[in-house]
């Protein structure tokens, strides 16, 4: 059903199955909420607050960071707005506080669209839809994207969930990652190089309590499943409730952050895991860049599995 109450998160679209209900919100086509039973699997936050932290956001037309927002492409360079001021970069992407509108919805299902306008920095439209849906198997997003600009555009893409294991400390939480590598990174928390990590206390190819170690980290070179893609799983201690994410051959990368620069009761409640196709400035670097054609359209999946 469609909520008509004013939030500052605009429209509330809830979709259900069984247990499983989420909430997706206009602003930014967030994923708001979502739960299992009475137990919230994603962590939140009301309509009438502002996404905190990038919680459930969408990040394109690129995830994280790009240094000083500047960057060439097709041999012309290009300068957008800083949106992290502090660090000097310009982070997640041009859609992820804009309004989307309602496409198609079924009480299990809702797909929203949004049109990226062609502008300073980036002067390439975009047309992005994205259906959400919930089942036994869990939460499912479903992302497409169309370059509908008369040149080839530049192209990433991430989400911003945030996990939650209620009653469980992020300390105590058991990580899997399963990564081979992880980039270094400067003090604006931008690339420069990459490292091997067996062994080391970043090395979560078996699950492994976080304990105390702070993470804003971006893990490649992953050992891929059967079906081409990845998951990673946070883990109560003592076989407890444990919480999935997963994400097709697209996604190359997984961000994770165990929210040590939240306030409040947000820090470190949550681990945010993101499933992204390209690493932190990929922009300036090229690597795992997706160059759409115009017309052209890439479609990938990701979801959670409580």
């Amino acid at each position: 059903m469609t909520s008509v109450v004013p939030a500052k998160s605009g429209l509330q679209w809830t979709i259900e199955s069984g247990e499983h209900r989420a909430t997706l919100a206009e602003v930014g086509g967030v994923l708001r909420a979502y739960e299992v039973g009475d137990r919230e699997v994603v962590d939140g936050f009301t309509e009438h607050e502002l996404s905190p932290a990038s919680a459930g956001q969408v990040l394109a037309p690129w995830p994280n960071r790009i240094r000083d927002g500047r960057y060439t492409f097709h041999g012309v360079t290009h300068q957008l707005p800083l949106t992290e001021p502090a660090r000097g970069t310009a982070i997640h992407g041009l859609v992820n506080w804009v309004r989307w509108r309602l496409a198609d919805q079924a009480p299990d299902a809702v797909t929203l669209e949004c049109d990226l306008a062609a502008q300073a920095g980036y002067p390439w439209s975009l047309a992005l839809r994205t259906r959400w849906s919930v089942g036994p198997g869990g939460l499912r997003c479903d992302q497409e994207v169309t370059n509908t600009s008369d040149s080839e555009a530049p192209w990433g893409y991430s989400v911003h969930p945030y996990l939650r294991l209620p009653g469980v400390a992020v300390d105590d939480i058991l990580l899997r990652v399963p990564a081979r590598t992880r980039i270094l990174a400067d003090g604006r928390l931008l690339p420069i190089g990459a490292v091997k990590i067996a062994g080391s206390e970043y090395d979560f190819s078996a699950p492994r309590r976080i304990g105390d170690l702070v993470l804003d980290t971006t893990f490649g070179d992953l050992a891929y499943d059967a079906d081409g893609g990845s998951s990673v799983t946070i883990a109560a201690p003592a076989g407890g409730a444990q919480v999935t994410i997963w994400g097709d051959r697209h996604f190359a990368w997984w961000q994770v952050f165990t929210s040590d620069t939240l306030r409040g009761e947000r820090f470190r409640r949550s681990v945010a895991i993101e499933p992204m196709t390209c690493p932190p400035d990929a922009f300036r670097s090229g690597r795992d860049l997706i160059v759409l054609a115009p017309g052209e359209g890439w479609a990938a999946s990701w979801g959670v599995r409580p």
